[in-house]
């Protein structure tokens, strides 16, 4: 079957597709790029993990800055879609599965590793990332895994006020 496209129209499709993704991706309460979420986010914590800073009644001492890692991203993503789509707030998967599930299936594994630690943070109905990180600052655990020294990678997400952080650090080998 033959189909002639009007390439006028289907222009102009592509355009509104593309101007009205973001505010189908979920982040529609933040109404900012990829890239500046991402930098907020890791500026915003990287600062306080420079100075150290208190988690309920202990000091956690200053650890080094997180990078971003797109697998754990990936995941965080894909754990505040479903937490939305089938109406739940908990580190559990309805289907049963755990960070741990969900991070090795996005491909985070501990593979080749000799040293391998996974958190999670997870928050709801915050309004802006400085919403979202100051509750969890306030947050004794959650604090807690902002500040652990074995993390090393994060990964965020935020679709429809469901906020996914996903901790990751993994240690190769040594080659010697």
């Amino acid at each position: 079957m033959f189909v002639k496209y009007n390439m006028k129209r289907l222009y102009i499709s592509s355009v509104l597709f593309l101007l009205l993704m973001p505010f189908a991706s979920g982040q529609s309460s933040l109404r900012i790029s990829e890239q500046q979420f991402k930098e907020q986010f890791l500026n915003s914590i990287n600062a306080r993990r420079a100075q150290g800073c208190k988690c309920g009644d202990s000091f956690m001492k200053a650890a080094a800055p997180l990078t971003w890692n797109t697998l754990l991203a990936n995941a965080a993503r894909e754990h505040a879609y479903d937490m939305y789509r089938n109406k739940y707030f908990n580190h559990k998967s309805k289907d049963g599965r755990s960070i741990e599930d969900r991070l090795v299936q996005a491909g985070y594994t501990y593979e080749n590793y000799e040293s391998y630690a996974i958190g999670e943070n997870i928050a709801y109905n915050q309004q802006s990332i400085e919403e979202v990180l100051n509750g969890w600052f306030k947050s004794k655990e959650h604090c807690k895994n902002l500040m652990d020294p074995r993390f090393t990678e994060i990964g965020i997400a935020e679709h429809q006020k469901y906020w996914v952080q996903d901790f990751g650090g993994r240690v190769k080998f040594d080659s010697n």
